[in-house]
């Protein structure tokens, strides 16, 4: 059986402990595969206004990008703690289904997406909408690396 190579691997982080291990676990299947590793943080754009109104502040939406961008530095910290360098950190506004899903694999030719096991399991998640995670097993092109969390084994 010939051995799976990726060369380009996705993440999407967003603060939780679910997406902190799935980082590291990408960082590990990069660091296995010499591969480069993609890390992503989506600020979903439908949170920023509700039928033309706008929810939040242009304050607030400043301190969402400081944020996101914070938690992007974090990621890259760690990358360079543990000596490993072939790392891109981007912020995306859009929705997390799709860009996780189909924009960023087809715009970075992703050969594998690690994410957080958080919500797979969810009945009422399931059969409505489905969750990021549901959506990227169903529509990604390519392999999707489920990460469950250590409490769950």
């Amino acid at each position: 059986m010939e051995k799976q190579v990726y060369k380009n691997v996705l993440v999407g982080v967003d603060g939780s402990e679910q997406s902190d291990q799935a980082y590291k676990k990408a960082l590990e299947v990069a660091r296995r595969n010499d591969a480069h590793l993609v890390v992503v943080h989506i600020v979903e754009e439908s949170g920023l206004s509700t039928m033309g109104y706008p929810t939040i502040t242009e304050n607030s939406i400043d301190q969402e990008s400081e944020d996101s961008k914070e938690l992007l530095r974090k990621c890259e910290k760690y990358a360079k703690d543990v000596k490993f360098s072939n790392i891109e950190t981007i912020l995306v506004y859009g929705s997390p289904k799709r860009s996780l899903a189909v924009e960023l694999p087809s715009k970075y030719d992703i050969d594998v997406i690690a994410i957080g096991q958080s919500g797979i399991n969810n009945t009422v998640e399931r059969l409505t909408l489905g969750g990021v995670s549901s959506y990227v097993i169903r529509q990604a092109p390519c392999d999707v690396l489920i990460v469950h969390s250590d409490s769950n084994g």
